[in-house]
């Protein structure tokens, strides 16, 4: 892992908070990071790491970047750094993997600094895999912390979380926000982004470099065509097939949270799209709030089913359903 030597501007008091467990020589066996996706939990978590696993940190805390341990984690390499991710993307953190991680904690590690784990997302591990790593916070090793990160801490085990202390990233203020990323030479359409990612830096960063408000726009007049009967519900759930699942679910979900909103007279600068105001209210006028807010539980529903087996295109064609029916009804 290749890291710079600053932290992101918004996690400089989480960074305190960290170098002040090594100030005071009190290093957690186990360490529970959580916050929204899209504010930097892994890097921070990294730096951390590299502080502890450098021999001469700078006087902020953070790796040097020189010495013969800084060169091992830059180059992958590091004998005392340990990364557990799912093998596949969106796929669990299994029974193997953690098999594989109790091995290697038998050891000692192989310099005098610390090991370090760290288990990212950690709400990724099925309950064999939980189960398994129970026993290396039950019975931890010399020298070693275990870091976890997750933006989804309630899918945790309670037996897992009340063993780690914890560390909440939280969402910056929106001026923070927009500083840093205009820092990145992110002009344009600052305010959709910034809704389209919750208010996460990194996230709205991925959005601007990868056109998903573009993305976003087609689904929305596909879902606005629905409405307006010009186009059939199945055929609209067939097209978005090859589209993430994840990114689809939350993007009708604060397309309804706004049209509830606006029946409410919510002003442009409260919604989640404030870019999509207009045909928002002017829909919001002509449906009733009841049928928004079984559409809203249905989606609400659909979230949990994301993680299980369920057919995705089915999923979708019982969402759009459900929205087309309830225009027709208006």
């Amino acid at each position: 892992m290749t890291l710079t030597s600053s932290l992101l501007p918004w996690q400089q008091q989480n960074w305190d908070h960290l170098c002040s467990y090594i100030a005071q020589k009190r290093i957690p066996q186990a360490l529970l990071i959580t916050g929204n996706k899209g504010l930097g939990k892994q890097q921070l978590a990294n730096q951390f790491a590299y502080s502890l696993l450098c021999t001469k940190p700078q006087a902020n805390g953070l790796g040097c970047g020189h010495c013969d341990s800084c060169l091992l984690l830059n180059a992958d390499t590091h004998p005392d750094f340990v990364q557990i991710n799912p093998e596949e993307p969106g796929k669990a953190i299994t029974i193997g993997q953690m098999r594989s991680l109790i091995t290697k904690l038998t050891l000692k590690p192989q310099f005098e600094a610390y090991r370090v784990v760290v288990v990212n997302p950690a709400d990724k591990m099925n309950n064999a895999a939980s189960n398994a790593f129970l026993k290396c916070l039950e019975e931890p090793t010399e020298r070693t912390i275990i870091i976890l990160i997750t933006d989804r801490p309630a899918k945790l085990p309670a037996t897992i979380v009340s063993r780690c202390q914890k560390l909440a990233v939280t969402t910056p203020d929106k001026e923070s926000i927009l500083a840093w990323l205009k820092q990145q030479n992110i002009q344009d359409n600052l305010d959709a982004l910034l809704g389209l990612a919750q208010g996460a830096p990194l996230l709205a960063q991925d959005y601007a470099s990868n056109d998903s408000l573009a993305q976003r726009n087609e689904c929305f007049k596909a879902w606005m065509a629905i409405a307006r009967q010009q186009n059939h519900p199945v055929i609209v759930a067939e097209d978005w097939q090859k589209l993430p699942e994840s990114s689809l679910v939350f993007w009708i979900t604060s397309w309804v949270i706004d049209l509830i909103k606006c029946t409410y007279q919510a002003k442009a600068e409260n919604l989640y799209n404030p870019d999509l105001n207009n045909p928002l209210k002017e829909l919001a006028q002509q449906l009733e709030l009841k049928g928004l807010y079984k559409l809203y539980d249905l989606l609400l529903l659909c979230r949990q089913r994301l993680d299980t087996q369920i057919n995705k295109h089915m999923m979708f064609e019982e969402i759009l359903i459900q929205w087309s029916e309830l225009n027709l009804s208006k």
